[in-house]
C-alpha cells in the first residue's frame, strides 16, 4: 500500500487528478489536469492497479496513436516523469526536413 502512495504522490506532484476509482478500490484512473504541448503529455490517463501493484499511464502521441507504458517500480516512474518530453514543435521541425 505504501508503494501505490508513492505511485499517487508522485502522479499529483506533476498534474494528475482523480477520475474514478473501483468500489472495490482495486483500479484507480487519473488524468492530467492541464492539456500539454508536448507528445508524451497529450490525453494522459493514468491507470493504477493495486492487484499488479503497477501503474500504466496512457497517452496520444497523434491522433489515433495510443502508446502506454507500464511502472512496477516508484523510482522509474518517478524517472520517467522528470524526464523531458520531446515537444510537438521539435516534431513538426524534424518531420519537415
Amino acid at each position: 500500500m505504501l508503494r501505490l502512495r508513492a505511485f499517487q504522490t508522485a502522479a499529483h506532484k506533476v498534474g494528475f487528478v482523480e477520475v474514478s476509482k473501483t468500489a472495490e478500490g482495486t483500479v484507480q484512473w487519473l488524468k492530467k489536469s492541464m492539456p500539454s504541448t508536448t507528445t508524451r503529455d497529450n490525453y494522459q490517463r493514468m491507470c493504477i492497479d493495486t492487484l499488479t501493484n503497477s501503474v500504466t499511464v496512457y497517452w496520444l502521441a497523434v491522433p489515433g496513436d495510443v502508446n502506454s507504458k507500464t511502472f512496477r517500480g516508484v523510482s522509474a516512474f518517478q524517472a520517467w516523469l522528470d524526464a523531458p518530453p520531446i515537444s510537438l514543435a521539435k516534431i513538426s521541425r524534424i518531420l519537415e526536413r
